[in-house]
This record gives structure tokens, C-alpha cells and sequence, in this order.
């Protein structure tokens, strides 16, 4: 009897019973059964566990919660993956399109949802060049044909037009299995980049495209950091330098430092609406010959954050010095749909190249990107984009191939879209119309945002805008007292990063600080797209107009 109730009392406050009579679980009766069975040699049945008195919740005595913390001690370890064991390339990538300013405003966004109070209603984010996220309406031909590739079963819908089904049958004709899901070739699918040569010979007034020369990328980013990836080698004085323009896309400074590539900055002219000048490309190069080996040159145009259109003479210039020099020439050329200005013109890099003759153009080797992100379509999500490669080495053509096989394809819902920017409705088909109307809405209108946002800009004193020439940003300079600059300081933040938190924390309104896209020492500005509707865009710039002016009197 005595080692019944020995085993009945050790079991019982196995199971978080405090004593005789009194079990925390109520599992008092269990626990004696089954000290019973264990007295009498019997093999106990598992005891059932008690329904807990809230779903999810299971409860826990101090002594086993005890014992868990003092587990998981034990368990704990090291983690391999640190800030300090981390590939320290990554660690110098910075993109500030998306960084802390836009994570604050994210914060902001959370605390308005919640109801607490602020001085605005919404968070405006003209941090980025996101069309449809501001409002601008698909072209409907363009979905038509994507959504005909993704289910070929509206092929037989009389809702589609035949010109969008004539399309969209090619498409999945040049699918395995006529197929959007399946992969494709590495370069992409044959039939779209042989749309991709016809679109550029048309551009270009029959300037010849190889279809073989162009390979479809998952946006113009992707192909940009692969081109990048097969320049970059060497060490020390010999590592590749890439030369950039100052201000920049920040998909450059990031792609360069993941690379551990160097960075060699060319500043444009903001005196001269941010023209590129040959003298400043030479003082670049000559300068960074003393710690690196220049050979990739990489042009903007239309500009971004910039929003300049490179003259045709400025291109010469730009080609011949890459020629004299020796450079790869990189052509992002996403916003050539986006020329606004009286006089400005777009002119692709192919087509001067080739109109300067065989000597340039049998031999400056030359890279091109074209998006679906931009221009009039604004299909950012879609990531299509191709780029066109010419006066490549055969054998690093091979190479090309093969760095890109390793992501297996872009995707091809992607290079459907990209199909239609480059194939789009011609006169007499049945979509024309509507087709033209629509790219011309979005064309016109932007044209016009950008005259309201460089005039009420330059109405606003300590704010000067350059003419938004093209593109789909306004790059403003701004005047920042030196009180404001030592506030800056002792909270430890760029003088414009400054700037832009208290605009964000006082309005609502997301823009991206100048020293994020790189700017002259002692210059202060910040990038803002143009993109929100007309309305919204004068409440926007009379809400940065009044900032300003507040800010200014604070600081003086």
C-alpha cells in the first residue's frame, strides 16, 4: 500500500498536481488509476489529455515552462548567417527607390489604418515609376492578347477582337505544348524577338536587326546586371570600372557594388538641363585610370531621375569617345516612349551608331534595353523587357547564353506583353482605333503633368526644375539652411534625407532624397514621379509648395 501511494504521489505531480486533494490539471483520479495499474504491474493506457479550455491554448505549469527556457538554451547556437559572415558585396547594395523613406512611409500608412491621427489622410508615394499603382488604366490590347494567352479558351469568345486572337495564337504557337506555363529558350521565345527586330528596324528607319542579337530579359534591370556580370573582372588596379552618370538610376551603384565592381561617376550638366558633356566624360575616365580599368560607359536616355533627351550630336560624341577610348557602351533607353518637350526627340543609340558609318559601327560594341515598365504602358508587374547586343564576341555570345540558361527563361507571361509593345495594332486592323486613342491619352497627359510639375516647381522660392524634357520624374534642386543641415547632422541623416522625412512625417508625400541617386557636393535634391493623376498632382506639389516655404521659415 505505502508503494502504491509513493507511486501515486510521484505521478500525480508529474502531472502538476500540488498535493493531496488538490491537482492543478484535475487530473487527480487519472493519476491514482494509473498508479494503480503501475503497482499491479499492468501496462497503462495512455491517458487522454484534457480538452483544452480555449482552442489553441495549452496550459503549461511554472516547473515545465522552467524546463522548456532552460531547453531552448541548451539548443540555441551560433547563427551561421550574420552581418559580419555575410557576402560584404551585398551588404554595400543600396536602392533608394525603396529604402528607409519608403519604409517609413509604409510605418505611417499602418498607423493611419489603425486611426491614429495625423496631419493628412493618405500617404502619397511618389517615390517610384509605378503607373498602374497611380491610376493609370491598362492599354486594353495588351491585356486582351496577354489574357488570351493565359487561357486560350476565350480564342472562341467573340469578345476578343481577331487581331488581338491572331496574336495571341502566334504567341502560344512558338509555347511548348501552346502553353504560357511552359519554359521557354533561354534568349526567349523565336517568334517575339523576331517582333523585337521588326520594331527596332521600324524605329530606326530599317537600321537591320539580327533577331539572333536579342535576347528578352525579365525587365530592363535583368538585363543590365547580366551584361554587367560578364564585363566585370580583374583586381586591384585592373577591376573593370563602370562609369555612370551622376545623378543615376540606383539599379547601377547596386549592381556595380554586388559585383565588387568600381563606381566611376560622370556628373551631367544641371546648369544645362543635365546635358552630357564629352569634356566631363574624358576627366572621369583619365581620372579612374589611376585605380581601376574603365571599359563599360553607361548612357540614360531619356534620363532618369533626370528626365533630360539626348541631342543627336550629343550621341556622336558620346559613341565616338567610346569608340577613341575603348568602352562597351551600355544604352538604357526604357523611356524612349516618353519625350515631351517642343524639339526634343528621341534617337536611339543603334540607329547613330550605324549612321556614323562602318568604322563605328562594325566595331563599338553596344548593349540596348527596352521595358514594358515604362513608356505608355506602364506594365511594371509584368517584368518584360528585352535587350539588343551588338558587335559581341562570338565566343562570349556562348557565354551570354549559357549565364542566362542558368535562371532557365524569362517569364513568359512577360515576353507575351513585351510582344504586343513591339507588335502592336497597325492601321486597318480591327483594334487601331482604340489602340491609339489610348496610348495618346497616356502620352499627352504625361506631357502635361510635366509642364504643371516643372512650373509650379519653379513658382516656389528655393526650388528650381529643369524642363522635364522626358521620362516620368521630376528631379528638383532645393535650397536647405544651414540650421536644417546641422539638424540633419546630429540626427545623422544627409541633409535631403532630412528634408524628405520631415516632408513624409508633415504631409503624407513620399519622395526620394538626391544623395540616393548621387548629386554635386553641396546640391540638395529629390526625385518625384509625375505619374498621379492631375488633381491629385497639384494637391501633391501645393502640399510640397506650402512644406517648403514652412520649412524654410523655421530653419532661416
Amino acid at each position: 500500500m505505502h508503494r502504491f501511494v509513493l507511486v501515486a504521489r510521484q505521478t500525480a505531480a508529474s502531472l502538476g498536481c500540488k498535493g493531496p486533494g488538490v491537482c492543478r490539471s484535475g487530473r487527480r483520479d487519472m493519476a491514482l488509476r494509473r498508479a494503480a495499474s503501475l503497482a499491479a504491474g499492468r501496462q497503462p493506457r495512455c491517458p487522454r489529455l484534457p480538452r483544452p479550455a480555449r482552442e489553441g491554448t495549452v496550459r503549461w505549469s511554472s516547473a515545465a515552462k522552467a524546463s522548456a527556457v532552460k531547453i531552448n538554451e541548451k539548443a540555441s547556437r551560433e547563427k551561421i548567417l550574420t552581418l559580419e559572415s555575410m557576402n560584404p558585396q551585398v551588404k554595400a547594395v543600396e536602392y533608394a527607390v525603396r529604402g528607409p523613406i519608403v519604409l517609413k512611409a509604409g510605418e505611417i500608412e499602418k498607423e493611419l489604418r489603425k486611426g491614429i491621427k495625423k496631419p493628412f489622410t493618405e500617404v502619397i508615394k511618389a517615390n517610384i515609376g509605378d503607373a498602374h499603382a497611380m491610376g493609370q488604366r491598362p492599354i486594353t490590347f495588351l491585356r486582351q492578347v496577354v489574357a488570351l494567352c493565359t487561357y486560350p479558351n476565350l480564342l472562341d469568345s467573340p469578345s476578343f477582337p481577331e487581331d488581338a486572337k491572331k496574336r495571341a495564337r502566334r504567341i502560344l504557337q512558338g509555347c511548348g505544348g501552346n502553353s504560357l506555363g511552359s519554359y521557354s529558350a533561354s534568349q526567349g521565345i523565336n517568334c517575339i524577338r523576331e517582333d523585337v527586330a521588326s520594331y527596332i528596324e521600324r524605329r530606326d528607319g530599317g537600321v537591320p536587326a539580327d533577331p539572333d542579337n536579342i535576347y528578352l530579359t525579365t525587365g530592363a534591370s535583368d538585363g543590365i546586371a547580366t551584361i554587367l556580370k560578364i564585363l566585370v573582372s580583374g583586381g586591384g588596379k585592373s577591376r573593370t570600372g563602370v562609369m555612370i552618370p551622376i545623378p543615376q538610376y540606383p539599379l547601377y551603384s547596386a549592381a556595380i557594388s554586388e559585383l565588387d565592381a568600381i563606381q566611376v561617376n560622370y556628373y551631367l550638366d544641371e546648369e544645362n538641363c543635365w546635358a552630357l558633356n564629352v569634356n566631363e566624360l574624358r576627366r572621369s575616365l583619365n581620372e579612374a585610370k589611376a585605380y581601376c580599368n574603365p571599359k563599360v560607359l553607361c548612357i540614360i536616355n531619356p534620363g532618369n531621375p533626370t528626365g533630360q533627351v539626348q541631342n543627336r550630336k550629343c550621341i556622336e560624341d558620346v559613341i565616338h569617345f567610346a569608340w577613341e577610348e575603348k568602352l562597351f557602351l551600355l544604352a538604357d533607353e526604357v523611356y524612349q516612349d516618353n519625350v515631351y518637350s517642343e524639339g526634343c526627340q528621341f534617337h536611339s543609340f543603334k540607329k547613330i551608331l550605324y549612321e556614323m558609318g562602318p568604322e563605328y559601327y562594325n566595331n563599338v560594341e553596344l548593349a540596348s534595353f527596352h521595358s514594358t515598365s515604362k513608356g505608355y504602358m506602364g506594365e511594371c508587374g509584368y517584368r518584360g523587357g528585352y535587350m539588343e547586343v551588338i558587335n559581341l564576341h562570338p565566343e562570349i555570345k556562348g557565354q551570354l547564353v549559357k549565364l542566362l540558361s542558368v535562371r532557365l527563361c524569362p517569364p513568359v507571361s512577360g515576353q507575351a506583353a513585351m510582344d504586343i509593345v513591339v507588335n502592336p495594332p497597325i492601321p486597318g486592323e480591327e483594334s487601331y482605333s482604340q489602340f491609339i486613342k489610348e496610348k495618346e491619352s497616356v502620352l499627352n497627359n504625361l506631357a502635361k503633368k510635366a509642364k504643371l510639375t516643372e512650373d509650379m516647381f519653379n513658382k516656389v522660392p528655393g526650388i528650381h526644375c529643369n524642363p522635364l524634357q522626358g521620362a516620368m520624374y521630376a528631379f528638383p534642386r532645393i535650397f536647405i539652411p544651414s540650421k536644417a543641415i546641422e539638424e540633419a547632422k546630429a540626427h545623422k541623416m544627409a541633409p535631403d534625407m532630412f528634408y524628405c522625412m520631415k516632408l513624409l512625417e508633415e504631409t503624407g508625400i513620399c519622395v526620394v532624397p538626391g544623395s540616393g541617386f548621387g548629386q554635386r557636393e553641396g546640391s540638395y535634391h529629390f526625385r518625384m514621379t509625375i505619374l498621379p493623376p492631375v488633381e491629385k498632382l497639384k494637391i501633391l506639389l501645393e502640399k510640397v509648395k506650402d512644406f517648403h516655404i514652412k520649412f524654410l521659415e523655421k530653419y532661416a
